[in-house]
């Protein structure tokens, strides 16, 4: 049998130039670095979609919400940025703490956002024009640094955005007990309330933001005038027990030469303790008083009657699981609760002082 010589595959394609073979010349790498510089130049040179929260924003606006998060429940980010949403804002939440459940559980575990970690998120969103907002929310706070931090967002976002709403909610505690260092108490009465549109405390927080002892409703009213002195032309006593009645007392400081627009309107009473009204109610006050901007009474019906009707769901469906809703607290029904959170039928009305 004759051997046939059979020729190997060549290296090149058949319209290669000989002078491609290996070794290659120096100046085939360099052909692939600009082949490669121009590949990139072609990506960035696409158009960056625009982010449209920010090119088209809703009618109702922007929210950055600064909160506690839970895995598991209804607190905090979990109880606010749902019902804001369904009222026709974008809310972009940062979480100041992630925990597995709220801490009324016998066990909770997660982390806790610090200060620096805070602003390295608003670099960020600053590093890609993303800070426009026209409200910025605040919750439960946990130490003076990420406070501090929190003061400083505001000032940035004002730069960018010199008609910002601040709604803060001072979470300190309640009903005589103290959820945060004392120390944070003196950096809300002196920093954080003299740059706040909206302050919604509790009984016990406006006490301890005013120094007043709350009594009787002439008391309540003192208070917020105390806290207009300071800065906020809104302020919402959320919830004061007053003579056996559950109040909302609220005040409006439209001009500073003109005494404020005062009210109150009384809470009916559920036998159970809850997690999340707080947070939720702050929430429901930011949303509806976007939408009346010039009248705060009509705005807080609006959002003691949405919240009363979750509630009141939140009642049933423990009660049609089995469970004796006064032995324990009780997490909300949020979801199930949409209807009353949109289109609340106003069934708690506001009473003016004269």
């Amino acid at each position: 049998m004759t051997a046939v010589a059979v020729p190997s595959p060549p290296l090149l394609h058949p319209t290669c130039p000989s002078w491609w073979s290996s070794p290659r010349p120096s100046f085939f790498f360099f052909f692939l670095r600009e082949e490669r510089w121009l590949l990139r130049r072609r990506r960035t040179a696409m158009a960056r979609p625009p982010v449209l929260s920010v090119a088209l924003p809703s009618d109702t606006g922007r929210v950055l919400s600064i909160q506690s998060h839970t895995v598991q429940g209804y607190v905090g980010n979990k109880s606010a940025v749902f019902p804001l949403q369904l009222l026709g804002f974008d809310v972009d939440p940062i979480n100041s703490v992630q925990f597995s459940n709220h801490t009324g559980y016998p066990t909770f575990r997660g982390q806790v956002l610090n200060g620096s970690q805070l602003w390295d998120l608003i670099e960020g969103l600053a590093e890609n024009d993303l800070l426009h907002y026209t409200h910025l929310l605040t919750g439960y706070i946990g130490s003076v640094s990420f406070l501090t931090t929190v003061l400083q967002v505001v000032d940035k976002l004002r730069s960018v955005n010199p008609d910002l709403v601040y709604v803060c909610d001072p979470v300190l505690g309640d009903e005589g007990k103290l959820y945060v260092p004392q120390d944070l108490i003196s950096v809300y009465q002196q920093k954080v309330v003299p740059v706040a549109t909206m302050l919604t405390p509790n009984q016990f927080e406006v006490e301890l933001l005013t120094g007043l002892r709350i009594t009787c409703e002439e008391d309540g009213l003192k208070a917020c005038n105390t806290l207009h002195s300071a800065g906020p032309r809104k302020v919402v006593i959320t919830s004061a027990l007053i003579e056996d009645k559950l109040l909302l007392i609220g005040s409006h400081k439209k001009a500073k030469e003109q005494p404020p627009e005062q009210f109150k309107i009384e809470i009916p009473k559920i036998p159970a303790y809850f997690t999340g009204t707080g947070d939720l109610t702050t929430a429901l006050l930011l949303g509806w008083s976007n939408k009346y901007p010039d009248n705060l009474e009509r705005a807080a019906e609006l959002a003691v009657s949405s919240l009363q009707a979750l509630l009141r769901r939140t009642v049933e469906d423990y009660k049609r699981a089995g469970f004796d809703p006064s032995t324990s607290s009780l997490e909300i029904r949020l979801i199930q609760s949409q209807d009353e959170i949109r289109s609340p039928q106003i069934t708690c009305k506001a009473v003016k002082y004269s």
